[in-house]
């Protein structure tokens, strides 16, 4: 795939909207769609520019997890999701004031081990987790792959490693685990069963959406627990949201080969640019008639893909919570992998029933 000209880069599109501000001009996008790639790209440069400014509204001290009363409501219950606030982390957002940092809780490249440390300490304390004596980390490759724990044994015995156990999700009903996951985009889904007593969570990106993570982990769950699909109090997490999640044509035709309800999830956003209308030359391409980049963007809502599996594997409606948090939107908040060209840390969500 070639790269996209420069001129479509976030920067030049800055650049073209401070030239056109001094001569009293505004960058317009006539009949543009809230969403669109040209729209988006110019949030983002606003998310660059306004990073110091949202992050100082945050919390410096402690974590800020995002709960969910139906789960919270639950006796013996913890869980939680973490966002970027409260952490020790400086190599992402280097520019901010020395008393912010972030909540990295991923072993990245870019992070040292000991700020890692410590923010796992401290995402810990915030959710509770300090009862907790045994952990399930998963080594997360977008796979299909759901891990049972039978026993507290199976899981780690130190929180402060990385995950070893291969798969995109876990389950369990033996007290005293705390099952979690890692996204930065991707979408987080955690179950509970209040009445066999036992919880679930998911790492559910497109790929694992695709290959139904999470209706399949709903069907295991009712195979080893006994769970009816009724009782399931269900939780979609903060991750990219449609209005965010521009994919292509590849992404749709494999939605459409799986699922029936498959045109629902994706919408065509459209751009239109005055400037590229008025001045046509200066965006010719080498490129064919067709593959030029000005037209309809696609883009997939994976909340609702995830609800619709939920729905078709029993869980009723009443009982599935979308929190409707947008990561590529609100980068002061929350990692985005897609939003921030990968430079990005980690997020994580987790469950667990208290021994």
């Amino acid at each position: 795939m070639s790269a996209k000209p420069d001129f479509e880069s976030a920067e030049a599109i800055a650049g073209v909207d401070d030239i056109l501000a001094g001569v009293g001009l505004r960058h317009g996008a006539r009949s543009s769609r809230k969403g669109s790639w040209a729209e988006g790209q110019r949030q983002l440069v606003g998310r660059k520019k306004d990073a110091a400014a949202n992050a100082a509204a945050l919390p410096t001290e402690q974590p800020a997890p995002v709960f969910v009363p139906a789960l919270t409501a639950c006796e013996g219950l913890t869980h939680g999701f973490s966002t970027r606030a409260g952490g020790v982390s400086r190599c992402y957002r280097p520019h901010l004031p020395e008393h912010i940092g972030d909540l990295n809780l991923g072993f990245t490249k870019h992070d040292e081990p000991k700020n890692v440390h410590e923010n796992r300490r401290r995402f810990l304390r915030a959710i509770g987790g300090e009862r907790f004596q045994n952990f399930v980390l998963l080594s997360q490759r977008h796979t299909p792959i759901v891990r049972l724990l039978e026993r507290a044994e199976q899981a780690s015995d130190d929180f402060l490693k990385p995950g070893t156990l291969r798969g995109d999700a876990a389950m369990t009903d033996v007290p005293g685990v705390l099952l979690t996951v890692q996204t930065a985009d991707c979408v987080p889904v955690l179950l509970f069963d209040p009445q066999h007593r036992a919880v679930a969570a998911f790492h559910a990106g497109w790929r694992g959406t695709l290959a139904r993570i999470v209706e399949r982990g709903v069907g295991t769950m009712r195979r080893q627990y006994g769970t009816d699909p009724a009782d399931i109090l269900a939780t979609i997490g903060p991750s990219i949201g449609p209005e965010s999640y521009r994919v292509g044509e590849k992404v749709q035709h494999e939605f459409l080969s799986q699922f029936a309800y498959a045109d629902a999830l994706f919408r065509d956003v459209y751009d239109s640019d005055p400037i590229r209308e008025k001045y046509p030359l200066l965006f010719l391409t080498a490129r064919a008639p067709g593959h030029s980049p000005i037209g309809p963007q696609l883009h997939l809502d994976l909340w609702e893909a995830n609800r619709q599996q939920l729905l078709d594997a029993g869980v009723q409606a009443e009982n599935i919570t979308v929190t409707g948090q947008d990561t590529a939107a609100d980068t002061g908040r929350f990692f985005s992998h897609r939003a921030e060209d990968g430079f990005t840390g980690r997020m994580m969500s987790a469950i667990g029933l208290v021994a």
